[in-house]
């Protein structure tokens, strides 16, 4: 087990923080500013592609998970809602495409544009509530006059107003699919977008599927049908987990600037024992989230039986990190950590929805312990 990153990975995390400094988004977009984040993500995809990133888990680019989650926290730290709304592209859709596809068709026209960030995609699991383990899929296609009708409805499907394609997870032939929706297909109505309490960037809604017929071609059926579901919601695990790791990045270095800054008493803050403490627990934290993190990643690409279980305790720790450290930081910034804007503050917003999105820390906790008592 060795994390160190060889000169090539490190070359491969610097160039993908260069490229993300541009798109760097210090307050977080506000409603009134969608579009600009809009075309913020549609610029950043290529330029991002050119360093291998998009094409990482979905192609064959030399790049492990473990560096992968390196890169993941720089582009997380610098700008959250695009992170968000090109992970769920690259690593959740794209992968799914590169794992499952079986034409040509989708390899050529859908994840070629995906690895090279001239394509969105987007994936439509949850349902009623985001909780998948426990409640069955609706949403369901049948063969009809040579294609497959899909008719469901999705929540909080994210890129899903500015997607190209949507995968959409549902039953047919009395099987779990992803059904591969492009946007102008008739039958796909898109909802209004969210306003959300974190990742006010981020593009997402509901959607309905109403008789929408595409291709035999465009429904994705893994060879082992009980897997659809776990793989996707163990590659949303790893988005949020390198979602957590940017902000508690963020966090911490916008409270360790601010106490090495700001005075009071004629001292700087960090002259303080408390504010010291209160530093060091931070680092603590979010030192230990990265060695977990980390060793989740090397595990998937090692050892990937024994991995499913690690990435729910790395994303139960580094979720609840993220949210402990952001509020931590808040209290150093004093009075500026109370003002709507600063790094700490957006960290703190958009930490609790890694610990519903994907398997929640509730749900996680669970299964961690059944494979602890070896029920799993």
């Amino acid at each position: 087990m060795n994390y160190d990153f060889s000169e090539k990975e490190q070359n491969f995390i610097k160039a993908v923080a260069e490229c993300i400094q541009p798109f760097a988004d210090k307050a977080g977009p506000q409603d009134s500013d969608r579009a600009a984040g809009e075309q913020d993500l549609g610029r950043v995809l290529p330029v991002l592609a050119e360093t291998g990133y998009t094409g990482v888990g979905c192609g064959s680019t030399g790049i492990g998970t473990q560096t992968l989650v390196a890169a993941m926290e720089h582009v997380a730290a610098a700008a959250p809602s695009l992170f968000l709304g090109l992970e769920m592209s690259s690593r959740v859709f794209g992968r799914a495409v590169a794992a499952w596809a079986q034409t040509p068709d989708l390899y050529d026209t859908v994840l070629t544009r995906i690895q090279s960030g001239r394509g969105l995609g987007a994936v439509a699991l949850s349902e009623e509530s985001m909780n998948t383990e426990n409640q069955a899929l609706e949403t369901h296609g049948r063969r009809e006059d040579g294609q497959v009708e899909v008719n469901g409805t999705k929540s909080f499907v994210i890129n899903g107003p500015l997607a190209d394609w949507i995968a959409v997870a549902g039953q047919f032939e009395d099987q779990g699919a992803l059904f591969i929706i492009p946007r102008d297909t008739p039958g796909l109505t898109l909802g209004e977008r969210f306003v959300t309490s974190g990742y006010e960037g981020a593009a997402i809604c509901m959607l309905t599927l109403e008789n929408c017929r595409v291709p035999a071609t465009h429904v994705m059926v893994p060879a082992n049908p009980d897997d659809l579901l776990p793989t996707l919601r163990l590659w949303e695990n790893q988005v949020m987990i390198g979602a957590s790791l940017g902000a508690l990045k963020a966090a911490f270095e916008t409270a360790r600037d601010s106490a090495k800054i700001n005075r009071t008493g004629g001292k700087p803050a960090i002259a303080y024992q408390a504010v010291a403490f209160k530093l060091s627990e931070v680092l603590t934290l979010y030192q230990t989230a990265q060695l977990l993190a980390y060793r989740a990643a090397w595990t998937c690409d090692t050892l990937p039986k024994e991995a499913e279980s690690l990435i729910w305790c790395a994303k139960v720790f580094c979720t609840e990190a993220a949210e402990k450290v952001a509020g931590y930081a808040l209290q150093i910034l004093s009075s500026e950590g109370f003002l709507s804007g600063n790094p700490a503050e957006r960290a703190y917003r958009n930490a609790k929805l890694g610990q519903i999105y994907g398997t929640s820390t509730e749900i996680a906790r669970v299964k961690i312990g059944d494979q602890a008592l070896g029920y799993k």
